[in-house]
């Protein structure tokens, strides 16, 4: 490769690299539903990267004027890049915890694809401050305590970490997952007697109060009305302008009356939402 050459093609990954850093900075997805070049939106990341051509020099060395084989627009491109970009984070954020003792918090959950999933998220002080960063989802092949048990020394593991440095753990104390993570609270301690286990109080706090009110005829019957409602309104578009025009006139008579302040993200209109046991 030529001088030159090698010059465009820093050049032409720079630019894929701030579009990535963009989006991802943006939480904006990266693909389009129609990528061709006939299409009149290829997607946020076609469409950001073009945006740049107003820089000449990025312009004369990416897109059509990049080699068919060394475009970087490729999908597997930008998950490089991404996956990349994730592994700078939760190294800066490895790095600034340091050789501090910390925590973990762990919960489970499934992608769209049902895949189940293991969020980590990292609880440390730091000048005297509590901090907490998320710092990845790992896919487990299942939710068996062996299994999320290898996920969590595997993470230690490839960062850097070691178990002797825990202090805590906690889980989702009052979900379908409290015996598999009861069983791994165990595992762990036996390897660090001094990470303490905390259930999540709020979430079985919730849940008690969810099975008292099922058991109190008026809130049950509340909620029946509730449901009723918001299913007539939902099922008609007239219904709901009828509701959001009843509403608005209620607020803008409160407002009158002084019976509501005004500002800036106050009173602002919600969508109708099904009532549920959260």
């Amino acid at each position: 490769m030529s001088d030159q050459a090698k010059i465009d093609y820093w050049i032409r990954l720079g630019a894929t690299i701030d579009c990535a850093r963009f989006l991802l900075q943006q939480g904006l997805p990266f693909r389009g539903h129609d990528e061709t070049e006939d299409s009149k939106n290829q997607g946020n990341f076609f469409e950001l990267l073009q945006w740049f051509n107003y820089n000449k020099h990025i312009e004369a060395v990416s897109l059509r004027n990049a080699p068919e084989n060394l475009k970087l627009t490729a999908p597997d491109i930008q998950k490089d890049i991404v996956n990349c970009i994730g592994v700078k984070i939760v190294n800066g954020i490895i790095g600034d915890n340091g050789d501090k003792l910390l925590s973990i918090l762990i919960d489970e959950l499934k992608d769209i694809s049902s895949k189940e999933q293991m969020s980590i998220v990292l609880r440390y002080v730091d000048k005297g401050c509590v901090i907490e960063r998320f710092v990845g989802i790992i896919h487990v092949t299942n939710t068996s305590l062996l299994s999320l048990k290898e996920a969590i020394t595997r993470f230690f593991s490839i960062h850097g970490l070691s178990m002797a440095s825990l202090r805590g753990q906690g889980y989702d104390g009052a979900s379908n997952m409290q015996g598999e993570f009861n069983g791994l609270k165990i595992l762990i301690l036996r390897e660090n007697e001094c990470a303490f286990y905390i259930h999540c109080f709020s979430h079985q706090l919730q849940l008690a109060l969810v099975a008292i009110a099922k058991n109190h005829v008026e809130i049950v019957g509340l909620f029946i009305l509730v449901v009723n409602v918001v299913s007539v309104i939902g099922a008609s578009e007239k219904h709901r302008d009828m509701l959001k025009e009843k509403h608005s006139a209620n607020t803008f008579e409160a407002l009158n009356n002084g019976e509501l302040s005004s500002g800036r993200g106050l009173n602002q209109e919600t969508k109708i939402k099904r009532p549920g046991d959260t």
